[in-house]
């Protein structure tokens, strides 16, 4: 029985995904958008939407932290001043996953993970 098991594992140790939801969320914010495998763009959307949630209030405590998960300071800088705002009136649910059908060399499900506009 999988009770109270949430996290996804990859197949990867935890600093290894760690390292894969940096990297993947860091895509998604600053292309706006990232094709990827379903179950890694389900397993992303959490922590993202985190972030974001982080990022809508505005203030040091806030950034510094963000910044601390993010690999570029221009990401932080854009989530603070373009991507927060739009999501100003909205609480959650500021992804999308849309299904693109399997990939051609190994049948793994495709997805295309994106920011929905606010």
């Amino acid at each position: 029985m999988r009770h109270g098991k949430k996290v996804v594992k990859l197949s990867r140790t935890k600093s290894a995904r760690k390292a894969l939801f940096r990297g993947m969320a860091q895509s998604l914010f600053k292309y706006e958008s990232v094709k990827t495998t379903l179950t890694k763009a389900k397993a992303i959307r959490p922590y993202a939407e985190k972030i974001i949630t982080k990022a809508k209030t505005n203030d040091l405590h806030n950034r510094r932290q963000l910044l601390a998960k993010m690999y570029e300071k221009s990401v932080v800088v854009k989530l603070f001043d373009d991507i927060a705002p739009r999501f100003a009136n909205r609480n959650g649910g500021y992804l999308r996953i849309t299904k693109l059908g399997q990939r051609q060399t190994d049948g793994a499900e495709m997805a295309i993970i994106e920011l929905v506009e606010a």
